[in-house]
Order: C-alpha cells, then structure tokens, then sequence
C-alpha cells in the first residue's frame, strides 16, 4: 500500500517537469510537448519503483511479536493499565503504527494508534489506560501493525484475519464499584457492640455458649455452671455470644423490573429542562435496581462474614443466571464480586416459583433469605405472594426493593393541569406501594424501601437488628 507521499511526490517532480516543458515549448514547441510526455512517464515509472523497494524494505508484520501484561480486574469507575509490547524480530528497523482497539464499554483513553520505532531485536511498551464504563468482561479487540519502509512511500499491514491471530488475548474484568464499603466500618463497629450486649446480658435467644469467667457480686445465679466450678476454686458463671455459622442467602432477581433506573434527587438544578420534564432538583437519570441490590448484597456479605456467618448468593429470573456457595468465610467478598461482575438483567418476567424452588434447594436448614426484588404491585402479587407462605414457613425473610424518591417529587408538584395529572398518578403508585409493604408485613416477611444512597445501609442495618433480637 502506497502513503500519501507518493502523491506528494509525483506532484513536485510532475510540476517541476511541466515548468521545464514550458520553457522548451517557447522555444520548439514540438519537441517541448514530446519531451513533456517521456518525462512524465519516466516520473511515474521511477516513483513507483521507489514506492515497490520501500515496501519491500519495511519490516513484514508478520515478523512482530506482540504480548501484553498488566491489570486484569478493576473496579467500575476506576482506572487500569494494560502494557502491550510490541517486539520486532526482524533484521531491519522497525517503523510502525500500532493501533491498539479495545471494546467501546473498556472505556479506552488517549489514541488508539501509536508510533514505534525499534531496532533489531527491541521492544517497545505501549500503556492504555482504561475506565470501563460498564460491569462484565471487557476484552481486547485487535491490535493492528502497519509496518512503514524507510522513505516513508509505502507500508506494509496486517489483514484483518492475521490481526485477529496475533493480537494477544486480554480481558479486563470490570467488577461491581462496591461504593456502599464506606458504610463497613460503622457497622462492624456496631456487631462489636453487639457481641458485647448480648455477652453481657447472659443467655438468651440467639445465643451459644462461649466461654466461663469467674462469678462476681451482681451476677445471675441461674448462669453459675456448677460442674465448671467443681473444678475450680471459685465459682464459675457462662459467657453467651450471638450464634455463629448462621446461613444467610442473598436472592437477586435478575427479571425485567431490574433494569429499570431509580431516579435520585440532585443537589443542583438539571440544565436544559423542558416544560413537562424533570424539575429543578430532578436527576435525569439514575442506577438500575440492579446495581444497586448487588451494592447492597456486597455490603450485607462483607458484614456477615466478619460475624461468622456463612454467605451464599443466587441470581434467578426464569433461570439461574448465578449462584455461589461459600464454605470459607473469609473468601467470601472476592468469590461473589467476581460472580457479580458480568451479571445483566433478563428482558423476561421473573418466575418467582422456581426462585422459591431453588432457594429451598439451596439452604435444607433455616436461613435468613434477603430477595432483592422490586414492590411491583403486578411482578409481587401474581408471582411472590401466592408462593411466599412456603418461604416464610422455612426461612426469615427480607425482602428488600430500591424506592424511587422522584415518585414523592411528582406527588408534590401541582402547578397546574398537566403536573396534577402527574402527581394523581404519582400517588396511586405510593398507594399502591404501601399495600404491598402491608401485605408482605402481614405475611412474616420484613420489608426494606429505601432511596439508592441509604438502601445498602438500610438492608446491613435490619441484618444487625435481627441478630441482636436472635432472629436469624
């Protein structure tokens, strides 16, 4: 393939031939115009020549050898670096652009096309930095070599079958952003606190033995072990802890009504609204209720395992998109942010049937069950309810949906007839919203409807209040 110096140059040499003819056709002009023709001709014959030795002096594509290395997981919204090396194993210089393409969705900063130029034997590194833009496995495209010659007049490239070959394979994994971590300490310091109120109280429901401390003035005598204390020189009183190995279950439903986006209130107004858009202090756009129940099952399982407790997770519309069960409790985080990365939600109604089912598969011994799910007065009432009585009878359940503040926005704007209309609609949701909740309530299960910004925190929040009580 030729460059565009080609063009340059049969542009000079041609022009400076027709000022010379010129001047021969002032003074012959017979022999100015045939000289013109030969020259012309003999131009274009000897660039191409030119053009034909340069291409073959440039270093064939195949003879570079391409590797990578770097990040192969990062968070959402964070920034990874992935090195390629492009070696040349030939015996001339390498003069090369190598476009680098990655995924649109790997998020790919900086220019795709990079020059090199290496020697014999050399390598040289190229850097990109990549922000995803969406969770999953983001992989390399293709890497593509144009090798020029050494006049720069033409070059020699990879097709697009050979590019596919030698690129080297490489996937980013984008895993959830885990942004409700910063909720982890707080509530671990809470479960401290737990332990020690009920160690303090003595023994009660929820509650295993623990260890045995010597009786002091004030102590419970119906917590005097008297076998330990035969054995002692002083009495001995049992110490209680919260029970511990509880099994806890996380449920997302991966259905339709999990792709839809919660919308969040703004601090600032939106620019650009419209008369019957978004008011001011309205978000145009929000998180799905996906990502916010993965948030949410992160932080429950991160908090769960620091308090012994075992942690399982399954993703089910009408089928099982995943599921983990874990054994090691200090391995829990990664195995499920992992499990998480690339999981999407399904375009088809959740068959809350066969979520029961596999639940009951899963956990044979009473667990504490949190369904992420939505308050759909429609997804809830035809599918959940008629199944949750043999849920309930098994396991504590948690059902746990994302609130959408904008609905009490549109509730509270009545400027005229078209907000009215809004906001009538707008409360019959919130109406039919409670009935849900009242229903769920009246079934044993515990509800959590909280805004995106507090629904992790409010899911962690119920988990430690049910082990306080003993409940799990």
């Amino acid at each position: 393939m030729i460059t565009w110096r080609v063009a340059v140059l049969l542009g000079v040499l041609g022009g400076g031939a027709v000022a010379v003819a010129a001047v021969l056709e002032a003074a012959d002009p017979d022999a100015g115009s045939a000289w013109l023709w030969w020259t012309l001709l003999g131009i274009v014959v000897l660039v191409a020549v030119a053009a034909v030795a340069d291409w073959a002096a440039a270093v064939p594509p195949a003879q570079v050898r391409l590797g990578r290395s770097g990040a192969t997981q990062v968070r959402l919204g964070e920034s990874a670096t992935v090195r390629l090396t492009v070696t040349n194993r030939s015996a001339r210089r390498l003069r090369a652009v190598v476009r680098d393409a990655w995924v649109p969705s790997a998020g790919a900063t900086g220019p795709y096309a990079h020059d090199v130029d290496a020697g014999p034997g050399q390598t040289r590194a190229i850097d990109t930095v990549l922000v995803p833009t969406r969770r999953g496995d983001r992989p390399a495209a293709r890497v593509t070599v144009r090798s020029y010659g050494p006049a720069g007049l033409a070059y020699r490239q990879t097709g697009r079958r050979l590019a596919a070959k030698a690129t080297p394979p490489w996937t980013l994994t984008a895993l959830p952003p885990f942004t409700s971590r910063r909720f982890l300490p707080e509530k671990l310091s809470r479960l401290r606190v737990i332990d020690g109120q009920v160690v303090t109280r003595g023994r009660g429901q929820g509650t295993e033995f623990d260890s045995l401390r010597d009786y002091v003035i004030g102590d419970d005598v119906r917590s005097i072990d008297w076998r330990g204390s035969a054995r002692r020189v002083h009495l001995a009183v049992k110490q209680w802890r919260p029970e511990r190995d509880r099994r806890v279950l996380c449920v997302l439903d991966t259905g339709r009504t999990s792709a839809g986006r919660v919308g969040t209130v703004a601090a600032q107004p939106v620019a650009g609204v419209v008369e019957g858009g978004p008011a001011e202090g309205e978000s145009l756009a929000g998180e799905p209720r996906l990502d916010a129940a993965i948030d949410a099952a992160l932080l429950l399982a991160a908090l769960a395992s620091h308090a012994d407790d075992r942690v399982d997770l399954l993703a089910c519309d009408t089928v099982v998109r995943a599921s983990v069960s874990t054994s090691v409790k200090r391995s829990v985080l990664p195995r499920l942010t992992k499990a998480l990365a690339g999981l999407q939600p399904a375009l088809v109604e959740t068959d809350f049937g066969r979520v029961v089912a596999e639940v009951l598969r899963l956990e044979r011994k009473r667990a504490l069950v949190v369904l992420f799910t939505t308050l759909d007065p429609g997804a809830l009432g035809e599918g959940l309810l008629p199944v949750l009585p043999q849920l309930v009878a098994k396991h504590t359940v948690i059902v746990a949906a994302v609130h959408d503040p904008s609905l009490e926005v549109l509730a509270a704007r009545r400027d005229n007839a078209r907000d009215l209309h809004t906001a009538a609609a707008a409360e019959k949701a919130l109406a039919e919203l409670a009935r849900v909740r009242s229903a769920l309530s009246r079934a044993g299960v515990q509800v959590v409807d909280s805004p995106a910004d507090r629904f992790a925190s409010d899911v962690a929040d119920l988990y430690l209040a049910l082990k306080a009580a003993g409940r799990l």
